[in-house]
């Protein structure tokens, strides 16, 4: 007899189905739970200022017991000249080496926090989904949030761990570069500045040579997603916030703020892509038309 097509699929021959993604962000009490419990996490520190000097002092003058810190600027972004924007995608194998040395593994989750937005934070968080991690989350409201709780801190530096053994292989998430970004906004895809108002405009240009913004893109500056306290807003606020604007591309100066806007957007069940490069990638080519003024 013939099998019967509406019987279960047959695990022998039917691939698993694929598990549900983590949830993006964990709550202090969450993470400070899972510490204190048997099975190991690896908390990772992406303390960072644009600009600004670096966060290991922070880290070091006080931290998540366990944590390690990671460099931003070195250890997740790239550094080659030319196209990529101000904070290009790192290099596979550099990547590989700072995840390794922070302890990532496939088979145990990962949280990343920085010192309260969740922006540095969100970066890392994206490298690593993207690079095929199952259980990657963002502490809500980062270390401030920590130590409002009262919760316990460590001093100095980091403490000797064994090195792990993920390797990333990027390409898990969908992202475009300028050209990709063009097409989609002219197929009718939203184009999404998230940053500040008056960089959108082109009214102050602070990082970049050329002001303004990608004609065609609208604007949701980022730090709308979250409360002044660094955590982000319920679900249903982000979802208004961006009503209308289902799957978005998004991009904001160099692809870190981005990244953290998608977070947002998952945090709510709802998705987009990411244009890595960003507006300063965008102005690299002097061809590329620019927009100022409101939208």
């Amino acid at each position: 007899m013939s099998p019967d097509p509406t019987t279960s699929p047959d695990p022998t021959t039917d691939p698993a189905p694929a598990p549900e993604p983590a949830p993006p962000l964990v709550s202090v009490d969450a993470l400070a739970a899972q510490l204190a419990g048997p099975d190991p996490v690896v908390v990772v520190d992406v303390r960072w200022t644009l600009g600004g000097p670096s966060g290991l002092p922070d880290h070091e003058a006080g931290h998540i017991p366990g944590a390690r810190w990671v460099d931003l600027e070195h250890e997740l972004s790239g550094h080659a000249a030319g196209a990529g924007g101000r904070h290009p995608l790192p290099d596979v194998a550099v990547l590989t080496a700072a995840l390794q040395r922070l302890g990532v593994r496939a088979d145990v989750p990962v949280v990343v926090h920085d010192a309260a937005t969740s922006l540095a934070a969100a970066r890392l968080w994206w490298l690593l989904v993207d690079a095929g991690h199952p259980d990657v989350r963002v502490l809500d409201g980062g270390f401030a949030a920590w130590q409002r709780a009262g919760l316990p801190v460590e001093t100095g530096p980091d403490r000797d761990s064994e090195p792990g053994d993920f390797v990333p292989r990027p390409g898990g998430l969908a992202a475009v570069d300028a050209e990709g970004a063009a097409a989609l906004r002219d197929a009718g895809a939203p184009l999404v500045d998230v940053r500040a108002p008056e960089r959108y405009r082109g009214e102050h240009e602070p990082l970049d040579p050329v002001a303004g913004h990608i004609p065609g893109a609208v604007n949701r500056p980022s730090p709308g997603n979250q409360t002044p306290d660094g955590h982000f807003r319920p679900p249903a606020e982000i979802a208004a916030r961006f009503a209308g604007l289902e799957e978005p591309v998004l991009y904001c100066g160099s692809g870190i703020t981005a990244a953290h806007t998608l977070l947002a957007l998952r945090s709510a069940g709802l998705d987009g892509r990411i244009y890595p490069g960003s507006w300063s990638d965008w102005v690299s080519d002097p061809d590329r038309p620019v927009a100022t003024g409101p939208a």
